[in-house]
């Protein structure tokens, strides 16, 4: 056996191309505001979510590094919501494109699948 916690996560980055457009994205559909994270220079630059790394939960930033390109990822980070389809409303607006509006997960709730301005896919999870 292992002592892996049950959510295991406790960190995503997000790889994007570009790091003004990806932040007006993120933060239009989820209404917060990204701040710089670590050192930035031309080659290398955070912009971390909002995070209380006291609490429970996983914390992360968008990235960019001028030697990773964004998108064809194939890992899926999916972001807490009340309700999936408030800030699904909001993406076409950002930029983004609905690719699985919001659907049934049976007991886990209801997710919508979405893809930011940079080509990367990201999941919507609420409880209701």
């Amino acid at each position: 056996m292992t002592n892996l916690r049950v959510n295991p996560v406790g960190w995503f980055e997000i790889y994007v191309n570009n790091l003004e457009r990806a932040k007006a994205f993120y933060q239009a559909v989820f209404l917060h505001e990204l701040t710089p994270l670590g050192e930035h220079n031309d080659d290398f630059k955070m912009l971390a979510f909002p995070s209380d790394m006291t609490r429970y939960g996983c914390a992360g930033a968008l990235v960019y590094m001028k030697a990773k390109n964004a998108g064809h990822n194939s890992v899926l980070v999916n972001f807490s919501c009340a309700d999936c389809a408030v800030e699904e409303a909001r993406v076409t607006a950002a930029g983004g494109q609905i690719m699985r509006p919001k659907m049934s997960i049976g007991e886990y709730g209801f997710i919508s699948l979405i893809v930011d301005t940079e080509g990367n896919v990201i999941g919507l999870h609420s409880l209701a």
